[in-house]
């Protein structure tokens, strides 16, 4: 195959056909599979794909042919409000040999925190949150299925909302929701970084001239239309003004949210135990009223049965201003410290949902160092969690771990970290696996976490 061949199937990996996207990382492993990278302690278990947005439009499948080319440890796909990517990324990871897990994120409304921003910046009581470590798909029907159609058409109706009050305002430019903000998102649920990304496609199409665009743009942003113009020549950055002016605090379509906006935090983390998977709390950089004191709010999560944390580290170091960075990094030391006490396993990722994050964090830098092993511990256990879930039903939050390990974290997190550092399952061992049925397989993975080796 030559490097045409090569470049066309990467690219195929992209398709919103499921098929085309399974073909194209069949080819890629059989003809790469033997010089891909022995993994190394590197890990992104916080990545979203074209389900929600990624920057560069990759989808579940090119986020694990990536993650193993570059030789992550482990992979996390993490989609806003859906579950879309989750079988097709967990089998991507048995194709490449590589350790995957799924989560998702969404936002809620945390009733304790009403008063406070949190770490969505300008909205009281707002939180993001995820559940991770999804080991299955709901099963069609059933009430974890419900809730998660109706988080999805919740999020749907919230973005319609927006796009009908930014509409109001700039006839020029409205858009169809139907036909010009879903097809950019293969899976029905765009977010509203696609919306911001059809703006501007439209203004771009309906001014004829770059001069009466950059005067449409420069008034609403309130700049000269020099400003816009060199904005205008990076992406990323355009959208970044326009979805300021547009979609946020202060945005001519913005709309301050209450507590019937989104749902309720301890519903969330109710649904996400329910799906077998673990609450995490997601934290920003410790500089908001609400985050000001970790150890506070942690606790509080956890008595609503929150039990993990999720960080993105690229937050709290690669800051240019030297005092701001002082004092994010002493903000990160602070909230790992209260992770470490109350045995929350710590995920960590990049998001690749905006243009300049790396693919993966250098935990081996000078202000992560530190941080590395626990969150290369975090990282095992939440695919150890995804193991164990999936193939012994004793999912980390389960009432057979509980039972088994009562209030003993720090010996339940061993235990799932044990599993997690197996070598990477592949296609075969998922199928002897899935003989064997929960009971012996429970048996089986705890023999191979004994030995470190798997023993199927």
């Amino acid at each position: 195959m030559n490097t045409s061949d090569n470049a066309r199937l990467i690219e195929q990996l992209d398709s919103f056909d499921l098929e085309e996207r399974r073909q194209a990382l069949k080819a890629l492993a059989a003809r790469d599979g033997t010089i891909l990278p022995e993994p190394l302690e590197r890990v992104n278990m916080h990545m979203h794909s074209f389900f929600s947005y990624n920057t560069k439009n990759y989808s579940p499948s090119h986020i694990a042919w990536e993650a193993r080319r570059q030789g992550l440890f482990a992979a996390g796909l993490c989609d806003f409000d859906v579950l879309d990517g989750l079988d097709e990324f967990l089998a991507a990871g048995q194709t490449l040999g590589l350790r995957a897990t799924v989560n998702l994120e969404t936002r809620a409304f945390f009733h304790d925190y009403a008063q406070m921003d949190i770490n969505s910046p300008g909205e009281p009581g707002v939180t993001y949150i995820m559940g991770a470590g999804f080991a299955r798909s709901p099963k069609p029907g059933s009430r974890v299925a419900a809730t998660l159609l109706q988080y999805r058409r919740q999020a749907g109706e919230r973005n319609r909302a927006l796009v009908q009050r930014i509409n109001a305002h700039l006839p020029e430019i409205a858009l169809d929701y139907d036909a010009d903000v879903l097809p950019l998102s293969p899976g029905a649920c765009s977010t509203e970084r696609h919306i911001i990304c059809a703006y501007r496609g439209k203004a771009n199409t309906a001014f004829k001239t770059s001069v009466a665009l950059f005067e449409f743009w420069a008034k609403l942003m309130k700049a000269r239309p020099t400003d816009v113009e060199t904005w205008n020549q990076k992406i990323p950055v355009m959208e970044d003004k326009i979805r300021a002016v547009l979609a946020k605090s202060g945005g001519i379509g913005y709309e301050r949210p209450t507590a019937k906006t989104f749902p309720p935090v301890d519903e969330f983390v109710a649904w996400v135990r329910d799906c077998q998977a673990l609450p995490m709390m997601t934290w920003l950089d410790g500089t908001s009223r609400g985050e000001a004191d970790s150890k506070a709010m942690m606790e509080c999560l956890r008595e609503q049965g929150v039990c993990a944390l999720n960080i993105i580290p690229d937050r709290n170091h690669r800051i240019a201003d030297p005092a701001v960075r002082a004092v994010k990094l002493q903000k990160l030391a602070e909230v790992v410290a209260v992770a470490d006490k109350l045995q929350f396993p710590i995920n960590i990722g990049t998001e690749m949902n905006k243009d300049g994050q790396p693919f993966v964090d250098d935990t081996g830098c000078e202000a992560l160092r530190p941080y590395h092993a626990a969150f290369l511990r975090g990282a095992r256990i939440m695919v150890g969690q995804t193991l164990l879930a999936r193939y012994a039903n004793f999912a980390y939050v389960s009432a057979a771990a509980q039972a088994e390990f009562g209030n003993n974290a720090r010996q339940k997190n061993a235990f799932f970290e044990a599993v997690g550092k197996l070598q990477p399952l592949t296609t075969v061992l998922s199928d002897k696996l899935s003989t064997l049925g929960p009971e012996k397989g429970l048996a089986c993975l705890r023999d191979s976490a004994r030995r470190g080796s798997w023993y199927v």
